[in-house]
């Protein structure tokens, strides 16, 4: 079974519990336990269960270091009235319950913030609050925040075109796109984002990248600089967003043109040494050592939440200013309504809009996050002072309408939240 197949009927959460399953588990583990990079198996549900928080494990990395400086503890204000909320799904007739919301995205952890205080935290299966979990696209808007400093800054032009900055895409689709076109995805590049077809250009991508194995006789791209040369214009650029992975890998390849650091020694010095976080992250890499910026980042739970809380807290927290307001700002208010919808990806989602590799919902409380496959996420909510972040390992990579109780769920909690003070 590929990553997206959907069987007959996926066994639950409960069913698929890594711990239950036991796998790794054993000196050495059974033969029917190991989880393996080269068959595939850590990229198959329910062995997925248990390598999304294991991927160091598994395949190279490199580190994000946290620094010297204290830890910034976050305060804590349990509340019990979560669990017992309950919203309607997107397109549901009955209600559902927030703790059945987790058990349907397969959670395996989730917190969340009110006014800067840890109110709700859950760890499910392997995960604890030491244990490293695969973000996937969530990296996106990591990567997407430090291009808007860096243009901010003027040490990034965001009508320059690509090649001016990395001159091998000078023969790609990318020859005569813009790095703002790059970074709210409005760029016409054939490349389908299609999990479920594994000859779709993201599976190239992924062998490229070292997300999955090259096969015996494999021909294609070597490295991910490789794949992204390869890359050919389909469209025009600056019309829709369409949502395409690509297109982060060549941010990320901007920026350690433009830094001179590889991009987790930009991550860490720019964002995470001043977070006050408790652990360090890393980040995939591929054979010649290039991070996979569009979705290579393992993080553990409270550390994405602190991430999460800074951008609600207009770039200031621990202490330092670490994104000028005035990005976040952006982020916020100045992503295309009008390209999102002729993009017409995602129908659900009517009336939101893209920037800086950030979603944004433009409802009533101004909520935006940051996505990523298998239902990773971070939510921030304005209005309500509060920020969710979610770890999961749910079967099916995506599907048009990401999926149908986050927006709803969240939501629910941060009116909840409004209510009750």
């Amino acid at each position: 079974m590929t990553i997206a197949e959907k069987p007959p009927q996926i066994p639950s959460a409960a069913e698929t519990d890594p711990v239950k399953l036991g796998w790794m588990v054993g000196s050495p583990p059974p033969p029917d336990k190991i989880v393996r990079f080269a068959d595939m198996s850590h990229y198959r549900f329910p062995q997925t269960r248990w390598s999304f928080s294991n991927f160091r494990q598994l395949i190279p990395t490199t580190n994000i270091a946290r620094g010297d400086g204290p830890v910034c503890v976050l305060p804590r204000a349990e509340r019990n009235d979560i669990d017992s909320l309950t919203f309607y799904p997107n397109g549901a007739r009955e209600p559902m319950g927030w703790a059945q919301s987790l058990e349907e995205s397969y959670t395996d952890a989730i917190i969340v913030l009110h006014r800067g205080r840890i109110v709700y935290e859950r760890y499910f299966g392997v995960m604890t609050p030491n244990t490293a979990h695969m973000a996937m696209s969530v990296t996106k808007s990591f990567f997407g925040l430090l291009g808007a400093m860096l243009v901010e800054e003027g040490r990034l032009d965001e009508r320059a075109k690509v090649p001016e900055y990395v001159p091998e895409l000078a023969g790609s689709a990318y020859r005569d796109a813009t790095v703002r076109q790059l970074l709210d995805m409005r760029i016409g590049v054939r490349y389908s984002e299609d999990y479920t077809d594994p000859n779709a250009e993201f599976w190239q991508h992924m062998r490229a990248s070292g997300i999955f194995p090259q096969p015996d006789g494999y021909d294609g791209p070597k490295t991910t600089a490789e794949f992204l040369k390869s890359l050919k214009k389909e469209g025009e650029h600056g019309g829709a967003f369409f949502y395409k992975s690509v297109n982060t890998d060549v941010l990320g390849w901007i920026i350690r043109r433009v830094t001179g650091e590889t991009s987790g020694e930009t991550l860490s010095r720019r964002i995470w040494q001043k977070l006050g976080v408790e652990h360090d992250g890393y980040m995939v890499v591929d054979i010649a050592g290039s991070e996979l910026a569009g979705g290579g980042l393992n993080i553990t739970l409270r550390d994405m939440a602190r991430f999460g809380e800074m951008m609600r807290l207009d770039g200031r927290f621990n202490g330092n200013d670490i994104v000028p307001k005035s990005v976040i700002d952006d982020i916020c208010t100045n992503g295309s309504r009008e390209a999102f919808a002729r993009g017409n990806e995602y129908p659900i989602l009517a009336g939101s809009s893209y920037r800086n590799m950030w979603w944004l919902t433009n409802n009533e409380h101004g909520a935006y996050s940051a996505r990523g496959i298998h239902r990773q996420v971070i939510h921030i909510d304005p209005k309500a002072e509060m920020t969710i972040a979610r770890f999961a390992s749910h079967p099916i990579a995506s599907d048009p309408n990401l999926d149908t109780t986050s927006q709803p769920s969240f939501h629910a909690l941060a009116r909840h939240l409004l209510r009750t003070g």
